[in-house]
């Protein structure tokens, strides 16, 4: 069956859940997840910048290391909150009424599903979110590090998140062991504005924070891709479920996530491929 729906419609806008034309999902535990993963990323912007590098008297590295450790961390802010605030592929609450419903276009055996909880027709590869209360196009799973669900037109955000966290916390680990050996060698002169007992704490912090981060972000990152390789939704593989739809090639199912090959890819400030449609979908049930 097919159908069309306007992604600005006021039907949807009121159905949202944030009850506007901004995605934001009420949900206390994301919420305080998303706002302790940038105090996490505030303090290691303060650690790096004013305990590692500023005290620093080599020019040319305290610059190179700001710079860099400045544009990834900039850039994983910019995804996290794309990620957060961009609609994952929300279903229209209460399309599901006989005024969409059109059996010309079905075919002989066609089965079209509808969700019990929004009151909605699923389009193929659609999962209901329990914490967004909506069914979410393509989802692979909802994140409470991003306050969203991760899904068709938020994965390449999400991903690019990841990524982002993953260099900028191997950055962090390396600044911080290099300067603890530095700040040894030295006797602590000159090493830090700060006390030597408060310059160790500091930097042992950092270092687990990034320790562990740089692991987790790590594994998501790998997790993610390796889906979009084989065209299967962390929620399709968790349910084992029987693909149903026409797997495209490996390269091809990165192009739908990403688009056409180019530094775009690496870019949080430009659309994914699903959201560069004049936010107007067909979809084929």
């Amino acid at each position: 069956m097919n159908y069309h729906y306007s992604s600005s419609s006021k039907k949807d806008d009121e159905n949202s859940c944030c009850g506007g034309s901004v995605w934001f999902v009420k949900d206390i535990c994301g919420i305080i997840c998303a706002c302790l993963t940038w105090l996490l990323m505030l303090y290691a912007e303060f650690v790096v910048l004013f305990v590692i590098l500023l005290p620093n008297s080599r020019l040319f590295y305290r610059c190179l290391n700001t710079i860099v450790f400045q544009t990834f961390t900039i850039f994983a802010l910019i995804s996290h909150l794309r990620t957060m605030f961009t609609d994952p592929g929300a279903v229209p609450k209460g399309n599901a009424c006989i005024d969409t419903f059109t059996p010309d276009g079905l075919r002989n055996g066609q089965l079209v599903f509808k969700c019990p909880k929004c009151c909605s027709f699923k389009p193929e590869r659609a999962h209901h979110c329990s914490v967004c209360q909506r069914c979410i196009r393509k989802m692979d799973h909802h994140c409470p590090w991003v306050n969203n669900c991760v899904g068709e037109n938020n994965q390449k955000y999400f991903i690019l998140f990841t990524f982002y966290i993953t260099i900028i916390s191997s950055h962090a680990l390396f600044l911080s062991v290099n300067q603890f050996i530095t700040c040894i060698h030295s006797d602590w002169r000159e090493c830090s504005a700060f006390s030597p007992p408060a310059t160790i704490i500091m930097i042992l912090f950092l270092v687990f924070e990034a320790l562990l981060f740089a692991i987790f972000t790590l594994v998501m990152f790998i997790t993610q891709l390796q889906a979009i390789w084989i065209d299967e939704t962390g929620i399709e593989q968790l349910k084992k479920e029987e693909a149903r739809w026409k797997k495209t090639s490996r390269w091809k199912s990165l192009q739908t996530v990403f688009g056409r090959f180019s530094l775009a890819w690496f870019s949080p400030f430009t659309l994914p491929p699903s959201k560069s449609k004049l936010n107007h979908y067909l979809y084929s049930v």
